[in-house]
């Protein structure tokens, strides 16, 4: 019985000394989501979950003025790398192939049931990351696991899948939060 809790604990210890030892030096990480659902929001900061769950609330709904509560929330409109945005529910409206909308919000359901990376940005220790969605782009499009290019190909057609090896970079939306809860940008990358 002793000799069983003898390795317990020398398992337990190595395994917390592996994480203290590794932990520190990535730089880039996902979150793994919680396996009953399919995005981690227990994990993220709560202004950041409370965002997110705000912007996918208004995409849920299907109304692109809903997503007015989400830029309340934030403080301001993020930036989304439109031109003359006085309006930026009708230049998202706009920027939408079907002209109401429904396509970014589309895109935002899709890329919020991801889990985020998170980037390190700032000297501020307790708030110095970002969460940027989906995960993916920040990956090196060329190292991606079998499971990762299921999640790509969720996102995207395989063409622009295939466009995005060709080129070696992430090109379709990128959502940018960070740890205050400000959502910074929501930019399709071409």
């Amino acid at each position: 019985m002793h000799r069983r809790r003898r390795r317990q604990n020398s398992f337990a210890e190595a395994s917390l000394l592996a994480v203290l030892v590794v932990a520190p030096l990535t730089l880039v990480h996902v979150l793994q989501p919680r396996a009953e659902v399919s995005t981690p929001t227990a994990q993220l900061p709560q202004h950041v979950a409370d965002l997110r769950d705000a912007i996918l609330a208004a995409a849920r709904s299907g109304d692109i003025e809903e997503l007015m509560t989400a830029f309340d929330m934030s403080g301001a409109p993020p930036d989304f790398g439109i031109g003359g945005m006085n309006d930026p529910i009708r230049a998202l409206e706009a920027e939408s192939a079907d002209g109401k909308g429904h396509e970014i919000l589309a895109a935002l359901v899709e890329i919020l049931s991801l889990p985020p990376a998170t980037l390190p940005l700032g000297t501020d220790i307790e708030n110095n990351l970002i969460y940027v969605w989906p995960y993916l782009a920040e990956r090196p499009l060329d190292k991606l696991t079998p499971a990762e290019e299921v999640d790509l190909y969720r996102l995207v057609t395989p063409a622009k899948a295939a466009e995005m090896h060709e080129k070696k970079r992430w090109l379709w939306w990128r959502l940018v939060v960070a740890a205050d809860g400000t959502w910074l940008t929501f930019k399709r990358l071409d």
